[in-house]
């Protein structure tokens, strides 16, 4: 069982506690199938609506809860990294709908996602532009009642068998980031098309997906013409803390089964841990676990407790502890010895499902000019 002690800091309410608790049971009767990957989503998407976690993706009235998003994905991410990934996408996918739909939008794609009976994603990427949003291509000009989108979107996490996607396109009102706009799109609509499924180290379902003439009514624009950039900071500023939270959860597996393996393993007739240098790797990999944590859940207290944007708190978080959750699975999976590369072995499966948590929602070099430029205008705003 991992160390559940942090559950007592000042961060929480009691009600993230029975939270806690709640989910930990639900991820501990886990039995994910991972050969069909596109059918293993499907099928957590739908037993997460039905214990009533998927709940807690959406927002009606516009207020996510990050404390509870961050627990949830590190309690899933611990026990399974595609379920975790499941919770993700509902929450990143309808993100845009929480804290930005309309009352009509809310009302209908809400109760679907949260009750695990429309799985969704988020279309922001694409080829030329990763990080770099404000250099989207992809445009959506308007005609009529309608907006026709024409261009592409790829690594998009669900990609191929979400039901709804969260699109951000270029309406021109003015250059840059400035002229984006986002709309609410279904795969039914004549014109879209899902161009190639990608392959990663750890599989998940992710596309390419690519839009030819496709109509979209005026109405599924979310928010107003030209908020688009505005509104996938404001997801990514709430969601990017949640993708530290699940890399903390697979580093708090990795201690888990290092722990375990240098306790029981025999070296010499004493066991592993007796060795001085084991310990130090013990320690440095209990020492960035704590540290990974108080930098999660100060970026999701904050947030919570009304700040309006928390970009340095959750790239900090982002940074730290997707970077320190990769120095301690590669620490377990030397403390493994050879069964560390072993196929099929858990520290082998979180060594292959870290790996990206570096790199989406925004890299890790991202987050540090990111860092770097808060504490800049911090360091001025001081002196003014």
């Amino acid at each position: 069982m991992a160390d559940r002690s942090f559950l007592d800091w000042p961060f929480f309410d009691d009600r993230h506690r029975l939270l806690a608790d709640e989910v930990e049971g639900f991820a501990a009767g886990l039995s994910v199938d991972h050969h069909d990957t596109d059918a293993a989503c499907r099928a957590l998407v739908a037993a997460l609506g039905e214990a009533g976690i998927a709940a807690h993706s959406g927002a009606p009235d516009g207020r996510l809860d990050v404390r509870s998003l961050c627990l949830i994905r590190e309690t899933l991410a611990r026990h399974d990294g595609l379920a975790d990934f499941a919770f993700a996408m509902q929450g990143l996918g309808t993100g845009a709908i929480s804290l930005f739909g309309s009352d009509a939008q809310r009302a209908h794609w809400l109760p679907l996602t949260r009750g695990g009976r429309a799985i969704s994603a988020f279309a922001l990427t694409e080829p030329q532009s990763g990080s770099d949003v404000a250099n989207s291509t992809m445009t959506a000009t308007r005609d009529g009642d309608h907006y026709v989108l024409n261009g592409e979107k790829t690594w998009i996490s669900n990609g191929g068998i979400a039901d709804v996607y969260t699109l951000f396109a270029r309406t021109g009102e003015a250059p840059g980031a400035r002229g984006l706009s986002c709309f609410i799109v279904t795969p039914d609509l004549p014109g879209f098309e899902v161009v190639e499924r990608l392959e990663t180290i750890a599989p998940h379902p992710l596309a390419t997906l690519r839009f030819t003439d496709c109509r979209v009514p005026a109405g599924a624009m979310i928010g107003a013409p030209g908020q688009g950039f505005r509104i996938a900071m404001s997801v990514l500023d709430v969601f990017r803390s949640s993708v530290a939270a699940a890399a903390l959860g697979f580093a708090r597996r990795a201690l888990d089964e290092a722990l375990e393996r240098v306790t029981s393993r025999q070296v010499q007739g004493a066991p592993l841990f007796d060795l001085q240098m084991v310990q130090g790797h013990i320690a440095d990999m209990a020492l960035d676990v704590d540290a990974a944590a108080l930098l999660v859940y100060r970026a999701a207290w904050t947030k919570d407790s009304g700040a309006p944007r928390v970009t340095r708190e959750a790239a900090m978080a982002k940074l730290f502890a997707t970077d320190q959750a990769q120095a301690v699975i590669d620490r377990a999976v030397q403390l493994h010895g050879g069964d560390g590369v072993r196929h099929g072995q858990t520290v082998e499966r979180l060594y292959r499902e870290i790996r990206a948590l570096r790199i989406y929602e925004g890299a890790s070099d991202v987050q540090r000019v990111v860092i770097a430029r808060q504490t800049l205008a911090a360091h001025q705003e001081t002196r003014a």
